[in-house]
């Protein structure tokens, strides 16, 4: 079974390369979350964004910071919920240093572009779950296993920084 530390480190290393998380504001905009490509440079973050000045998101940040953003993993064997604080850190280092095609396609002016924004997401904790679904898990479950006590070894809640 996994430890916190694996399944901490597992999160980085799917959120590197699989990028999309749900991120929303804690008790604004009635819960609502929205997809976003998220960039992560090393284990611990923070995590980037790059975003419009005119989105709610941006807008909304004005009343509240603290976030909370979800991920899945693209083949689905890891997910989390992860809370934090979320700002805008327009530091052209950073996002000279992030900057992309991918980004640049959505900037018409780039990186000098009036409506780009980078949030700056620090996250501070999660509870991250590791799929105990499988076919030796299918097995052990026909053969009278608790599927239930296997998945809670599946889970850590971790602090992130």
């Amino acid at each position: 079974m996994p430890t916190p530390q694996e399944l901490t480190s597992k999160f980085w290393q799917r959120l590197a390369t699989d990028r999309t998380m749900m991120l929303g504001l804690n008790g604004v905009d009635e819960g609502h979350t929205r997809p976003m490509t998220a960039q992560v440079e090393e284990e611990q973050g923070p995590i980037w964004f790059f975003t419009s000045s005119n989105t709610k998101l941006v807008s909304d940040l004005q009343s509240s910071r603290q976030a909370i953003a979800t991920f899945s993993s693209k083949n689905h064997d890891l997910f989390a919920t992860v809370q934090g604080n979320l700002s805008v850190h327009n530091d052209h280092n950073t996002i000279d240093r992030l900057w992309n095609p991918w980004v640049a396609a959505w900037y018409k002016g780039g990186k000098d572009d009036p409506e780009l924004v980078l949030l700056r997401f620090d996250a501070d904790r999660a509870e991250i779950w590791q799929d105990g679904s499988s076919l030796m898990a299918g097995i052990k479950m026909l053969l009278g296993t608790d599927p239930k006590q296997r998945y809670k070894e599946n889970v850590a809640k971790v602090g992130l920084r």
